[in-house]
């Protein structure tokens, strides 16, 4: 087993639905037009990851509170004209797990350390997002113990 890498906790929550707004054509202010929707009816996102494909469409994935999952999706279909996605789809019950430390910056292979650990235990990633100092990912929220006995095994945490 890789030694252990200390890290300075972990954060979850297993109140999340994901939003997947998919296969919109690359143009500034596409990031922009979904989150002002959102935010204009009050709705926190939670966690946001946005890349662009090899056929220059951008993917959107992000979190919101489960109880805000129907109001969200409305929310991004009030703007579905601007967009013209190829599809939003819903996933109602996700969670996200995430380590963090102060030094992530200098430490390589905390990421990989992580996501293997999630990998031997069974656990999907859905989406990742990180940071200088965490490594935050969503999986299915039913995966969730599975994910954190994988961390508390693979990590040294206070």
């Amino acid at each position: 087993m890789t030694q252990k890498i200390k890290v300075g906790g972990i954060i979850q929550n297993d109140q999340l639905a994901g939003i997947s707004v998919l296969a919109i054509q690359d143009r500034p202010g596409i990031a922009a037009a979904v989150l002002d929707a959102l935010g204009q009816r009050n709705l926190n996102v939670q966690f946001v990851v946005q890349v662009i494909d090899h056929k220059q469409h951008d993917q959107i994935v992000l979190c919101v509170d489960r109880t805000d999952l129907n109001a969200s999706l409305s929310a991004i279909e009030a703007i579905r004209p601007e967009l013209q996605p190829a599809a939003v789809t819903a996933t109602p019950e996700v969670a996200s797990v995430a380590i963090f430390g102060p030094d992530f910056r200098e430490r390589p292979g905390i990421a990989g350390q992580m996501f293997r650990a999630l990998a031997e235990h069974g656990v999907n990633i859905l989406a990742i997002s990180t940071s200088i100092s965490t490594v935050n990912c969503i999986i299915d929220s039913a995966r969730l113990p599975d994910a954190l006995a994988a961390i508390r095994n693979n990590f040294d945490l206070p």
